[in-house]
């Protein structure tokens, strides 16, 4: 019996940004340095397959730093933490290596350069959000107000509403993110932005290459973890941009093969901490069942590259 056509459109960029890739390698190296066990505060970067192929090398996974000894290395998400955190670990005396993106980073040098200068930080972000708690972080309690949607805009208790910068989270929807600032600069005029925008290239890119595939495909999937920011903001960009099924898998295992019958057409994409193994594992399954055709849509080529702390700058990992 003949399987039905179906044409895969494969988004690019897709899957691994450099933050991510650094931020792996980071665990890797400290393992390969000291050791196991290396503890990790907070899932290194949001992604099962990831987190549980480190702990299975030697990684400790924790909530907080009081769930860490003093005597086995920990590292710093890639999505950054309050200062208060690398001052314990230095008040203990513990060895600690930071994995923060080099991007988040950038916001929270610029929420403390703006803070200097006597302004006060609106951050537009998700409350929760590992990155959103680490940005917020950087500054006193009171110096930094969150803001999630337009409406939050209107009813923003600011202490001088002409002593004002915003950031933003960097995994945010640019679509999303245009508006709240548009709506930031309608009613505090003299609000300060950053001199380039928060949200990183790498969130754009996979955005835009969604955008570039949504209207052709019946259907989308996007390969990634439930508690990806970035990833979940990919499955509303494909529904803005006129697929009516855009859905979020974390495997194969999790494709809702009902809901996908008498397709024709399929876009897949990968949140920034999906490894390429995940969206390899996926087309496999839809092989299984069609006789598939892929085309790669490509709308953006990235060679950005982080180097890793100078602390393990001497480890070498082996293949």
């Amino acid at each position: 019996m003949s399987k039905p056509n179906l044409q895969i459109y494969l988004a690019a960029p897709r899957g691994f940004c450099a933050g991510v890739d650094r931020a792996i390698k980071i665990v890797e190296m400290a393992l390969q340095k000291w050791g196991a066990p290396v503890y990790v505060r907070h899932e290194i970067v949001h992604n099962k397959f990831v987190v549980d192929g480190l702990r299975d090398k030697g990684a400790v996974f924790v909530e907080e730093l009081s769930d860490c000894p003093d005597d086995r290395p920990v590292i710093f998400s890639a999505h950054g933490v309050a200062k208060v955190v690398p001052a314990e670990a230095e008040r203990r005396e513990m060895i600690y290596v930071d994995a923060t993106c080099p991007l988040v980073s950038k916001v929270h040098i610029e929420a403390e350069r703006h803070s200097d200068a006597g302004l006060q930080i609106i951050m537009i972000g998700h409350a929760g959000h590992p990155e959103t708690i680490g940005t917020m972080g950087q500054l006193p309690e009171g110096e930094v107000l969150l803001v999630e949607t337009v409406q939050d805009v209107a009813t923003l208790k600011v202490r001088d509403e002409s002593k004002l910068a915003f950031v933003t989270q960097t995994t945010l929807s640019v679509d999303d993110t245009i508006d709240i600032v548009a709506a930031l600069n309608a009613r505090f005029p003299t609000i300060v932005g950053p001199h380039k925008e928060d949200i990183c290239y790498a969130t754009t890119n996979r955005q835009m290459a969604v955008k570039a595939m949504a209207a052709q495909c019946d259907a989308m999937l996007v390969v990634g973890a439930p508690n990806s920011s970035n990833s979940k903001r990919l499955v509303e960009v494909g529904t803005k941009a006129g697929c009516s099924y855009s859905q979020l898998v974390q495997r194969a295992k999790d494709i809702d093969w009902r809901a996908l019958e008498g397709i024709s057409s399929l876009g897949i994409t990968a949140g920034a901490s999906a490894p390429e193994v995940l969206v390899n594992e996926v087309i496999d399954a839809f092989r299984d069942k069609y006789d598939v055709a892929v085309e790669v849509v490509e709308t953006a080529v990235e060679r950005v590259n982080f180097k890793v702390p100078r602390v393990l700058r001497d480890v070498e990992i082996p293949g």
